[in-house]
Formats: C-alpha cells, structure tokens, sequence
C-alpha cells in the first residue's frame, strides 16, 4: 500500500492555553496526484490548517508526516530546506514583497534553491504570460490589481514544480473566466503527479477538485 505524501495525524492546535482549539485530534490523508479542497465556514481554522500541513505554524499536538516521516519536531532550519524543496504556497493576501519587481516575487524562492538566474527567469515570464498577467515586469506589486497579484503569487508557486502545493483561496479575487483558468492549472499541475491542497469558499471550486474535506 502506497504511504500518503501528505498527512495530520491526531493534529491539534490553539492560539492560547485558555482558548478553544482550532483543531483537536484531526487527520487525513493526502494523495500524490490529486486536488483536495478544504471548505467550511469562516472562522473554522482552515488557513490554519494549510499553514500547519504547510509547516508554518507548530501543532499542539500530533503531527505532520512528509512521505511517511514525521516533520513537526524538525529544528526550524530544517524545516525551511523542506518548504523550500517540496511545497509551494499560494497565500491569501498574494504576499508579495512590494520593494520587488513582479518578476523578481515570481523568482524569489527559485533563487533561494539556488536556480539559475536566467532559467528561472525564463520559466517565470512564461508562466505570467500563461495566466494573462498583462503587466510590465518591471512594475511593483503595488501598481497591480488584486486579482493580478494572486495571479502572480500563483506563478511564484508553480515555478519550481512543488510536489506539495498549498493554496489559499487562490480564486477569490478573480473574475470566473480567470478562476478557470486557475483551476485548470492547479488540476494539470496535480495530474503531473503533484498533491494540490486549496481552501475555498467557492463550492465551484470545490466541486471542480478531486475530494472535499469540510472542517
């Protein structure tokens, strides 16, 4: 039986001693190859969760597993060469750095890997172009649109070919054409033997990815 790329086992989680947990004793199991989304109201702790399988935030409890082997109690260090290499992250707010050039947010962690500058940067102009980010490549995040900058953010995180891609409403600024579009390259990206794991309000959304899980 193949083991899980990705999986929570018994993972708990509050943001105090004397406040109510996130999460409490939670698992699943994530496939290699498909799209999961995780829905529920607002409120509920579903970014937090990304963050936790994202290795962003410390459980309270239970763990993380990569591959089989447990990840939560890694140093800090080693857990950052392990988002660096293996996950991807499309976050809510875009989290582009603003003292940047759109080209160089897309290329940041490409860089970080140690990538060649001009290859990635190649890999990057054809991935804005993919998505229709119809901008300058100079121009700061600061003169963009919303909806151009989750693009963006969706370019830095498909750049490397994550094998765990992790995304936060990566839709919700974008209009249904776009959101297609989107959506298709989160399904291809999994297709290519990738786990692809979205938090969504958008029961289109939902209902276009492999299995829901609702928190």
């Amino acid at each position: 039986m193949r083991t899980p790329l990705l999986e929570a086992r018994g993972l708990s989680f509050s943001y105090g001693h004397h406040s109510m947990p996130v999460l409490d004793g939670w698992d699943a199991d994530f496939e290699a190859g498909e799209v999961v989304a995780l829905t529920g109201p607002s409120g509920r702790g579903k970014s937090t969760l990304l963050y936790l399988l994202g290795l962003m935030l410390h459980p309270t409890g239970g763990d993380v597993l990569v591959d089989g082997v447990a990840v939560s109690g890694l140093r800090d260090a080693h857990k950052a060469r392990l988002r660096a290499g293996r996950f991807g992250f499309v976050f809510q707010d875009a989290a582009l750095d603003a003292s940047r050039s759109v080209i160089d947010n897309v290329t940041e962690t490409a860089l970080y890997r140690g990538q060649p500058r001009r290859e990635a940067t190649a890999k990057a102009r054809e991935l804005l172009d993919r998505f229709g980010v119809d901008v300058p490549a100079g121009r700061k995040p600061g003169q963009v649109s919303g909806g151009q900058a989750q693009r963006i953010a969706l370019c830095r995180a498909l750049l490397s070919d994550p094998q765990i891609l992790l995304a936060d409403e990566p839709t919700g600024n974008l209009d249904p054409a776009t959101s297609t579009v989107v959506v298709d390259a989160l399904k291809a990206h999994a297709a290519s033997g990738a786990l692809v794991v979205v938090v969504t309000h958008s029961p289109e959304v939902a209902a276009a990815c492999d299995r829901e899980i609702r928190l």
